[in-house]
C-alpha cells in the first residue's frame, strides 16, 4: 500500500484498465498453473487469481488526513494427490515464482495425511451458465475530486446542527476487483465487480457529554450512493439525537433492532448453520434441519442472481453452480450452508455456498419503520451493538447496546450503558415482526426486526 499526496496521483490511477483483457490474462495464467500441477503428478488441482485496485481518502475537520492508493494481486494454487492436499500462494507473476508456487503446493501435499473429505467439488456440479449481474461500474474519480466529496460531506454535517462540536472525519472509497477460478475439471469462471462508499462520523456535545454517530452509503455503482450532503446531515442528526442519554430500569421488554442492527441476528443464524461449526459440533443448531426455529410466517431466501446484488454469482468458490434456494420456510430451517468439504464431513451434499451465501432476503410481514415503532408500543429501539457476547455453541446472547426508549409508539429519549440478553433460540421464536424498511447496504437484506421479549440490564431492578 502506498500513501501519497493527492497532487501526485494521476486521474483514474486506480483503474485496472481493460477488465476483459486482464481477465483473459488471469485465465491464461490459471491454465498454465493447472498444467504445471498435472505435470507434477497432482490428481486434482484448483487455482484462484485476483487483482484489486482502490482509492481511499479521509478528511477531518476540513483538513486532508490520508490519501491511499492500493493495488494488490493474489494467486493461490491448491493440489490434491489422492486425498492429500497442499496449498501455496504468491503475488509474483514471474515464471520462476509461479513454478515455485506449484512445487511448494505439491511438496506440502506429499507430506500431509489423507483426508477423506478432501478434493474438488464433483465435476457434475460445475456451473455452465456463467453470467454477469451488472456489478462492474468503475468510478472515474481522482483524488482531488474524492477529497472534495469527503470535505463537502463533513461540512454539510457540521453546518446542519450547532450541537456538532467535533468530527471523526469523512471518507470516500472506490475499488475494482477481478478474479478467475479454475480447476482440473475443466471449469474456468471469471468475475468482476466494483464497490464505492461515502461516509461520515460526527461528534455532538463536548466533554463528558459527547456522543458520536455517523452514516454511510455503499454501492456497486457511484450512482447508487446517497449525496454527500445527505450523508453528512444524517450523520449529524444521528449524533445529536443521542445527546443527554438516560438509563432504563432492568427488566424484560420488547426490543426492536433497527435494520442495520437486525442483520446481525441473521448473521448469527448463518454462523450456526455453516458447515465448519456443524461438523465440529460447535453450534447450537446441530441436527436442526427440519426444525421450526422461527414463527410460521418467517422466511429467508438465497437469491444469487440479483442484478447489482452485493454477492450475486453464477458459481461459488469451488465452481459449483449457484441456485435460488430457501434457507427458512414457514419458520422451519430447510438446509445448512455447505461447501463440498463440510458437506462430505457431514455426509451431505454441497449447497453451493463455498465462500459464503449469495444475497439473502428476509421476508417482511410488517410496514415501515414508523409502523414498527407503533406496533411495539413500549420498549427499546436498538441502534448500536457493542461487544462479541454471543456463544455459538449454546446460543447465549449478551451484548452492550445503545438506542432509544419508546412509549406509545414514539421515541422518547436516548439510552445507553445497557445490555440486551437472551438465547438465540428463544429470540428467534419470539420474533414478532420484520419491517419493510430494508437497509440496502448489505448482501443480507432485512428490515428492522422486533423481538417480543428480551432481558435488558439497565441501572436498577425493575
Amino acid at each position: 500500500m502506498n500513501v501519497i499526496e493527492p497532487s501526485s496521483l494521476p486521474a483514474y490511477a486506480t483503474s485496472l484498465g481493460d477488465s476483459h483483457a486482464r481477465l483473459d490474462a488471469l485465465a491464461d495464467i490459471s491454465q498454465r498453473l493447472l498444467d504445471a500441477c498435472r505435470a507434477q503428478g497432482a490428481t486434482q488441482a484448483e487455482v484462484s487469481c485476483s487483482e484489486e485496485s482502490g482509492l481511499n481518502v479521509n478528511v477531518r475537520m476540513g483538513e486532508v488526513e490520508t490519501v491511499e492508493s492500493t493495488r494488490d494481486r493474489g494467486i493461490s494454487v491448491t493440489v490434491y494427490f489422492g486425498q492429500r492436499k497442499g496449498s501455496a500462494s504468491t503475488a509474483d507473476l514471474r515464471e520462476e515464482s509461479l513454478e515455485s508456487t506449484v512445487e511448494q503446493a505439491c511438496a506440502i501435499a506429499r507430506h500431509t495425511e489423507d483426508d477423506a473429505a478432501a478434493g474438488l467439488a464433483d465435476a457434475a456440479l460445475m456451473a455452465k451458465d456463467l453470467r454477469e449481474f451488472d456489478s462492474w461500474h468503475p468510478w472515474m474519480i481522482d483524488a482531488d475530486r474524492a477529497l472534495d466529496l469527503a470535505l463537502a460531506c463533513e461540512q454539510a454535517g457540521r453546518d446542519s446542527d450547532a450541537r456538532i462540536e467535533n468530527s471523526d472525519g469523512a471518507s470516500v472509497g472506490t475499488g475494482e476487483s477481478i478474479s478467475v477460478y479454475a480447476n482440473s475439471h475443466g471449469f474456468i469462471g471469471r468475475e468482476r465487480s466494483t464497490q464505492h462508499s461515502l461516509g461520515c462520523a460526527l461528534i455532538a456535545g463536548r466533554g463528558d457529554a459527547m456522543q458520536r454517530d455517523g452514516w454511510y452509503s455503499i454501492g456497486l455503482s457511484a450512482d447508487d450512493l446517497e449525496s454527500a450532503a445527505t450523508i453528512g446531515r444524517k450523520a449529524a442528526q444521528r449524533a445529536a439525537s443521542r445527546l443527554q442519554p438516560r438509563q432504563i430500569a432492568t427488566g424484560e421488554y420488547p426490543v426492536l433492532f433497527a435494520a442495520e442492527m437486525a442483520r446481525s441476528l441473521v448473521g448469527h443464524l448463518l454462523g450456526a448453520v455453516s458447515g465448519g461449526a456443524l461438523y465440529r459440533r460447535a453450534s447450537f443448531l446441530v441436527d436442526s434441519v427440519g426444525t421450526k426455529l422461527f414463527p410460521d410466517w418467517f422466511a429467508v431466501d438465497e437469491l444469487p442472481f440479483l442484478p447489482r446484488g452485493f454477492r450475486s454469482a453464477s458459481f461459488d468458490a469451488e465452481g459449483v453452480a449457484t441456485r435460488e434456494s430457501p434457507l427458512v420456510t414457514g419458520g422451519v430451517l430447510q438446509r445448512y450452508i455447505l461447501g463440498s468439504y463440510s458437506a462430505r464431513k457431514l455426509g451431505l451434499a454441497t449447497t453451493a455456498n463455498a465462500g459464503g451465501v449469495h444475497n439473502l432476503q428476509i421476508e417482511a410481514n410488517a410496514g415501515d419503520f414508523e409502523s414498527m415503532l407503533r406496533g411495539m408500543g413500549r420498549g427499546l429501539l436498538v441502534t448500536e451493538l457493542m461487544g462479541q457476547g454471543v456463544n455459538t455453541v449454546t446460543g447465549d446472547y449478551s451484548r452492550g447496546a445503545a438506542g432509544f426508549w419508546v412509549e406509545n409508539g414514539q421515541i422518547q429519549y436516548p439510552v445507553d450503558g445497557i445490555t440486551v440478553a437472551g438465547n438465540l433460540r428463544n429470540m428467534y421464536t419470539a420474533i414478532e415482526a420484520v419491517g419493510s424498511d430494508v437497509d440496502p447496504r448489505s448482501h443480507v437484506r432485512t428490515g428492522s426486526i422486533l423481538v417480543g421479549r428480551m432481558t435488558v440490564a439497565g441501572e436498577s431492578e425493575g
